[in-house]
């Protein structure tokens, strides 16, 4: 089984957000439409960084570092270099 953990940015509040899912693509139009409690506040969204995982514990255990200071700090990283190669 393939799971992903993911992020998304939010640039109308500079947030990123952080979450598991199966399907990406599918999770950022739930998030985008609003069934998402937190995010539907901050939309649009778009996905800017995501690695897959073979089970849902080492996705949930990557999502717990990326939520932590140095996995914010990695993924701000991450975020400057996809907004570099958008421009």
């Amino acid at each position: 089984m393939k799971v992903f953990t993911y992020a998304i940015y939010s640039a109308s509040a500079d947030i990123i957000y952080v979450g598991i899912s199966k399907d990406v693509s599918q999770r950022l139009a739930e998030h985008n439409s609003g069934k998402a409690k937190f995010t539907k506040s901050f939309r649009p969204w778009i996905v800017f960084y995501s690695e897959e995982f073979a089970s849902y514990s080492e996705a949930r255990s990557r999502e717990k570092q990326l939520k932590a200071s140095s996995g914010k700090s990695f993924l701000r990283e991450k975020l400057n270099a996809f907004r570099q190669r958008a421009e």
